[in-house]
């Protein structure tokens, strides 16, 4: 099958969370025999952090405006098996338009973001990556968020077929490794700075360190500004790269989930970061939303916190029940949260819609 994808990057980790995400996937496809060609616009502020340049067996389409790429996206998509445009596509209505009006045996949306779609259409803002009629002119509606999103999805946006698929890891990357002496913490955090996250960051992360003077905590991330409210035992690591994912989590004693706000409130939301951590064997401790124990069982694969004095317990916990967790944790991550397992998902997901796209080589 052949996979025409408009997504935000694929080739720049940094400041999101989709690029890793995309990197797994198209993996997991190549390695069943798909072939992707992905869309992305070059901005300045990927280009000049891009750590990624080649998709395994596919292509990479870097381009500077959607008038000088309309063009090879017709040709791309007129032959494609599958033809998705993602939310935070800079080009995203117009690239919708596109596929809408193309001859692609299968018209697909995903919304990697679907919380915060929903929550700027409450607010009266239509995000400019959506479809100026919707999503009903596609045959499968993709959500990286379940529950009732999905729901949201049909009755707001007119979806008719909304199905999830949650993130994934890819173990290749993301598995045990040395810990390296510059991350090393009792507690640690990897997350771009979010402004709906940090009363939940100031309450699980910052209050323990001021708290336990005593013990070393590490943040993970990029966009902290100067306001952020550090403390002497709070280190900072200015933008890890993918490939410094697992010695940062294999350096931490426990590593700290916290879901964008938006995403808390509706559930059944679960971070990529929450995945790397997992595949990693390193022990977490979450902020709590619905749905949670879905991915992970509280209290044996992963703690849970609601407040500072939930974290500050966990930190107390023996090091060797918490590398229990951490062991657990990554079974249940290679067992059902793998690129290989959503590829799987994405398959059946296309055999429901019927048709061309449903055949060939799986």
């Amino acid at each position: 099958m052949k996979f025409v994808i408009f997504g935000l990057t694929i080739s720049s980790s940094w400041g999101n969370g989709h690029a890793t995400l995309w990197r797994g996937l198209v993996k997991a496809l190549a390695r069943r025999g798909h072939r992707v060609v992905f869309f992305e616009r070059d901005v300045p502020y990927y280009a000049e952090a891009r750590d990624y340049g080649e998709i395994p067996g596919g292509d990479l389409v870097l381009y500077r405006d959607w008038t000088g790429a309309s063009a090879v996206a017709e040709r791309e998509v007129a032959d494609a098996d599958v033809a998705m445009v993602t939310s935070y596509c800079p080009d995203g209505a117009a690239a919708a338009a596109l596929v809408l009006a193309s001859n692609a045996a299968r018209k697909v949306y995903y919304d990697l973001d679907t919380p915060v779609t929903l929550a700027r259409l409450e607010a009266g803002e239509r995000p400019d990556y959506l479809p100026a009629d919707g999503l009903g002119g596609f045959d499968l509606v993709l959500s990286y968020t379940g529950g009732a999103a999905l729901d949201a999805l049909r009755d707001r946006l007119g979806a008719r077929l909304a199905r999830p698929l949650y993130g994934w890891v890819d173990p290749e990357v993301h598995r045990p490794v040395d810990a390296v002496q510059d991350y090393m913490a009792d507690l640690s955090y990897l997350g771009t700075y979010a402004a709906d996250r940090q009363e939940a960051v100031e309450q699980l992360f910052v209050e323990p360190a001021r708290r336990l003077t005593r013990r070393r905590f590490v943040i993970g991330g990029a966009q902290y500004p100067d306001t952020f409210p550090w403390t002497k035992n709070i280190f900072f690591v200015r933008h890890l790269p993918p490939s410094e994912h697992p010695a940062f989590f294999a350096s931490s004693t426990l590593t700290l989930n916290v879901t964008r706000a938006a995403m808390k409130r509706m559930g059944w939301c679960p971070s990529g970061r929450l995945f790397e951590a997992a595949a990693c064997g390193t022990a977490i401790v979450s902020d709590a939303w619905e749905g949670l124990e879905s991915f992970f069982e509280p209290g044996r694969e992963i703690l849970v916190a609601r407040e500072t004095d939930d974290v500050t317990t966990a930190m107390s916990l023996p090091r060797d029940h918490l590398a229990s967790l951490g062991r657990r944790a990554r079974e249940r991550a290679l067992a059902e949260h793998t690129a290989e397992h959503r590829v799987a998902e994405l398959r059946n997901l296309l055999d429901q819609c019927g048709g061309p796209a449903a055949g060939g080589q799986s």
